[in-house]
């Protein structure tokens, strides 16, 4: 299908990539990787014939058609979302029309000739449109739109209505019922929810098309692609198999080169050692002169440079919060005559690691936002827990980032005293390293103002992070940064992606967001799937037989189902363990309440002895240290009071899972 031989590219004086080769054949599945910046949509660009290349040839069969999905999409006007997705082939216009005009001829035409060749040219273009898919081109066109989101009272909508992650999911609808030979997606999943992107991977799995994908999205790549070429320093690398398969090989290669390194840096060195002994001595100045030659055609290999995964480091320990984190008691959440959520209780404790998914537009960022403070509750209580400390991570806080500061700069605003050997290794895990850190942050990508806004944050030290898909703009390698340091983080995490890579590496509970509801199940995302596919299997078993057994139930909708009976009982369940932790519960608000005051008093006593004008009467200055003690042995009494129910609510859930599991 194409050919690519010796194809470079700079920009500037700068190399993207050089001599690049490779083919693709018909069916094949590729995924395309590298770091931002190395030229993937640069190469699409040039196989395309977008950009040309600064040498080298691309090669492609005749009449190949080709389908690119790029990364961002101009709105469009004038056309319904299903008349746009439709929109594919501009010779089936033509046919419709020919065919409407033969059709109203051979109402007209009396003579049997003419109606004989009317009938042949309206059988040919019949013909015609079958090939093009024009007979059923609408029905698939509703259950691709359909997979990828888009509701029934979408389809009239006009495309200038749409948002932008909207937009893209109607052109990519357009390149799948388009079938081209060659599919050429540029981060196809950026704009889709979970559920979307689990029909989209089937859907690419299955089609015969060919296709080339740039994504940072492993799990996708695992389940689709058959063969990896990467871009890297500049030179493409090829490997057989998934992004798993291409890990392992390229750890191996890894291990040769260096053994290679190894063995050719000896060789080296006992050719230098030659012909410094020799090089002086008569008898043996030819064999030296010999040796140097050697030494000159001798193809050094360059190891490449130290792979982040290298990297160690420890970011300051945030302080320790309560038992309950957050609390979210019978909330409702409306926008004018929207109704987001009508009486929803959701309690996050300490330790605990949430994911929230659910499709787009189900209120996933709202709740997040929630339980941030960002946004109130129309109705209902949020209430923090004791000595809470909240982070909170969403896109729209690029804009805090001051352009004409350095990197190092923004991080020193939030480091406090941290030296800043430390601060620069910090900065250097998060791929900041050298002159990077002076960068400003005006010139950063969004990827690099990502990894920023979320390094600082970690600075600041918070106990409990909310982060709003924090994994967006991010390649692989920066994604791998954000889980290690997430992995290392002893707080407690909520946060939304659609990365299962990232979710499983993460998790301890799965929150699914469904029609204003919220179910939390135990686990990372492997588990919950498996929860709602069991599920779905009982619903169907359920309702086979009944009218309601055509009916269409998505992963989203079905994960959160179940049947009338485990309903009830899990009513009963939470009902018997919230009259069982209510006593408790209620002194430890209550310890909570005075410890709280208690504090207060004693920041207060602190900030008095820390006043000099306090020690300027001497009686004054007794009574203030003698106020000072007590306050200290006050808070250090309540605090141990604290712990202890803290620890008789702990110890109470447990049993209480321990006889709901036996």
């Amino acid at each position: 299908m194409i050919t690519v031989q010796k194809v470079s590219k700079f920009l500037g004086k700068k190399e993207l990539f050089e001599e690049v080769s490779f083919h693709i054949h018909p069916g094949e599945k590729i995924g395309l990787i590298g770091h931002n910046g190395a030229g993937k949509s640069t190469l699409f660009n040039i196989i395309l014939g977008e950009t040309e290349p600064d040498s080298g040839t691309v090669i492609k069969s005749k009449n190949l058609r080709l389908g690119h999905l790029p990364q961002q999409w101009a709105p469009l006007e004038g056309k319904t979302v299903l008349a746009h997705a439709m929109d594919i082939h501009g010779e089936l216009h033509t046919l419709r029309a020919e065919l409407h005009s033969i059709q109203h001829s051979l109402e007209a035409e009396r003579d049997s000739e003419k109606m004989k060749s009317l009938a042949l040219q309206q059988t040919r273009i019949l013909e015609q449109m079958e090939h093009l898919g024009g007979y059923d081109l609408e029905a698939r066109a509703q259950k691709i739109l359909a997979g990828l989101g888009f509701k029934k009272d979408q389809l009239q909508l006009s495309v200038s209505a749409l948002s932008g992650g909207w937009v893209m999911r109607l052109e990519l609808a357009r390149l799948l019922l388009a079938e081209p030979d060659l599919l050429l997606l540029d981060e196809p999943t950026n704009h889709l929810d979970l559920s979307s992107l689990l029909w989209l991977e089937q859907y690419l799995q299955n089609t015969s098309s060919a296709m080339m994908i740039i994504s940072h999205d492993r799990t996708f790549l695992n389940s689709i692609v058959k063969r990896i070429l990467e871009l890297e320093g500049g030179q493409l690398n090829e490997y057989t198999g998934n992004y798993d398969d291409y890990l392992k090989e390229k750890s191996q290669r890894q291990e040769i080169l260096q053994a290679s390194y190894r063995n050719q840096q000896e060789r080296i060195r006992q050719i230098e050692r030659f012909v410094e002994r020799n090089r002086v001595r008569a008898s043996g100045a030819r064999q030296a002169q010999s040796r140097l030659k050697m030494l000159d055609k001798i193809e050094r290999i360059d190891l490449p440079a130290e792979q982040e995964s290298a990297i160690h480091f420890t970011f300051p320990a945030p302080s320790r919060s309560g038992k309950r984190v957050l609390e979210l008691s019978n909330v409702h959440k409306s926008y004018g005559e929207h109704t987001v959520y009508e009486g929803i209780d959701l309690v996050i404790e300490r330790g605990d690691r949430v994911a929230f998914i659910g499709e787009n537009g189900a209120g996933k960022s709202t709740l997040l936002k929630m339980l941030a403070g960002v946004e109130e509750p129309t109705a209902g209580r949020r209430i923090v827990g004791h000595q809470a400390l909240l982070g909170y991570y969403a896109q729209y806080q690029w804009e805090q980032l001051q352009p004409d500061w350095t990197v190092l700069e923004e991080a020193s605003s939030v480091s406090g005293d941290m030296p800043q050997s430390q601060l620069r290794s910090l900065l250097g895990a998060f791929l900041f390293r050298g002159e990077d850190v002076l960068k400003r942050v005006s010139v950063l990508s969004g990827g690099e103002k990502a990894r920023l806004i979320l390094c600082k944050l970690l600075l600041q030290r918070p106990n409990v992070l909310l982060l709003d898909e924090p994994t967006n703009h991010l390649d692989i390698p920066s994604r791998d940064v954000l889980e290690r340091a997430l992995a290392e983080f002893p707080g407690t995490i909520c946060f939304i992606s659609h990365d299962r890579h990232f979710i499983n590496a993460l998790t301890n509970k799965v929150l699914a967001v469904d029609s204003g509801k919220i179910h939390l199940f135990p686990g990372n995302y492997n588990d919950f799937h498996n929860i709602w596919k069991k599920r779905l299997e009982e619903n169907e078993t359920a309702s086979s037989g009944t009218s309601d057994s055509a009916e269409t139930i998505s992963p989203a909708t079905s994960s959160v189902k179940s049947t009338q009976e485990r309903k009830r009982q899990e009513a009963e369940w939470r009902n018997e363990l919230h009259r069982r932790k209510k006593p408790l519960q209620e002194q430890l608000e209550k310890v909570e309440n005075t410890l709280e005051k208690a504090q207060k008093q004693l920041d207060h006593l602190n900030a008095l002895l820390a006043d000099p004008s306090t020690y300027q009467d001497g009686n004054r200055i007794q009574e203030v240290q003698k106020e000072y003690q007590e306050s200290r042995r006050q808070v250090q009494r309540l605090t141990e009071q604290w712990e202890e129910h803290a620890l008789a609510l702990e110890e109470l859930e447990k049993n209480f899972q321990r006889e709901k599991s036996n």
